[in-house]
């Protein structure tokens, strides 16, 4: 009879958070991971920066204007530490809904004033952390107030489905990043998005729907599209010229969510603008018969002439020791540094340090 493969359901968010606001947007997040767990889903991704908001006003506002200042306060004093009293409530509603849930977040390290990432959190259906993904290279706006992560939060995490990933917006078409989760054979993708793009660039749908089905053909698995929106509070506050609120005000500016399949078809939506979770089927073995044709981390790779590295280390920016000038992490000697010397670096925790007990 051989294996069996299973058959799930998996569904993308599309929503606004409540801006710059971490518990009432963690309250709804949390809202919208019951229902989708009610509705049957078994894997949930969220959008890019959800919690509580993408610093997508450096679209529309000077870097240094009082404003752009005044929410880049709000979003570092509104961003979530991991673990937190945040991830708690996100791990029970996943544990309550029986669903993995992959959580786009903005995350600052613990116990700071400054330095943040864009991380997707993953949390499984017992409502414990798993890992995380740090996005490596901020794009655009995004540098003024985020950090990049390192490769060691570059991978897919094990389920019972198999392994489950996820990419941060632009970095779904980086093709070494799509080729590292292809080689962790990864079989369901969240892919994030924010809650629009730049004026003048494709439309967040169009890029979505393009890297969403080049990356299923590419890796072979299915693709959940989770693109964020507004509200009208956003539409509100976010504009800074008629230009500005006449583009938000425009439904293809914004959402786009879709689910993809391994053969790079898609099989539900995608979204207009509105805040909805939609829902596909997903058979697993389409993943098996996909790969029959091209498994490009596999048989369809030749590792003589193609190979990728790729550095799982977070650098040390500062390391406490008793060395001399002139050495690294060895004594005058050339012996290794003692075991009792401290380090302190800008990456977060592993993902064995960062489960949250929600028992």
């Amino acid at each position: 009879m051989g294996d069996l493969y299973p058959k799930l359901r998996i569904a993308a968010v599309q929503a606004a958070p409540v801006f710059l606001d971490r518990e009432a947007t963690v309250e709804k997040a949390c809202r919208l991971i019951r229902e989708a767990g009610q509705n049957g889903a078994q894997v949930v991704g969220f959008p890019e920066g959800f919690i509580p908001a993408h610093p997508v006003w450096f679209h529309f506002h000077p870097v240094l204007s009082p404003q752009s200042l005044e929410w880049g306060t709000e979003l570092f004093k509104n961003a979530v530490e991991i673990p937190s009293p945040a991830t708690d409530a996100l791990c029970r509603a996943a544990r309550e809904a029986n669903t993995y849930v992959v959580m786009g977040l903005c995350e600052r390290r613990p116990g700071t004033t400054g330095t943040m990432y864009n991380t997707q959190l993953f949390i499984d259906r017992q409502g414990r952390i798993v890992g995380k993904h740090q996005k490596v290279q901020p794009t655009i706006g995004e540098r003024l107030v985020h950090t990049g992560g390192f490769g060691d939060t570059m991978r897919a995490f094990d389920s019972e489905y198999g392994p489950i990933s996820g990419l941060v917006c632009g970095e779904n078409q980086n093709p070494l990043a799509v080729f590292a989760l292809a080689a962790d054979s990864t079989v369901i993708h969240v892919a994030a998005w924010p809650h629009f793009f730049q004026k003048g660039w494709h439309t967040m749908g169009q890029v979505a729907d393009l890297a969403g089905r080049a990356l299923s053909y590419m890796a072979k698995c299915f693709v959940i599209n989770a693109c964020g929106t507004v509200d009208e509070e956003m539409r509100r506050v976010l504009p800074l010229t008629d230009e500005d609120r006449a583009f938000l005000e425009e439904p293809t500016n914004l959402g786009g969510s879709s689910i993809i399949s391994p053969a790079s078809r898609v099989i539900a939506g995608p979204l207009g603008a509105e805040e909805a979770i939609l829902y596909a089927d997903a058979d697993l073995e389409e993943a098996v018969r996909a790969k029959l044709t091209h498994d490009f981390a596999g048989h369809y790779n030749r590792p003589d002439v193609f190979q990728l590295r790729l550095n799982t280390a977070a650098p040390q920016i500062l390391q406490r020791g008793t060395w001399t000038a002139g050495t690294s992490d060895r004594d005058p000697g050339g012996e290794e540094l003692p075991a009792s010397a401290e380090s302190r670096h800008p990456a977060q925790p592993g993902p064995d340090d960062t489960s949250s007990d929600t028992t």
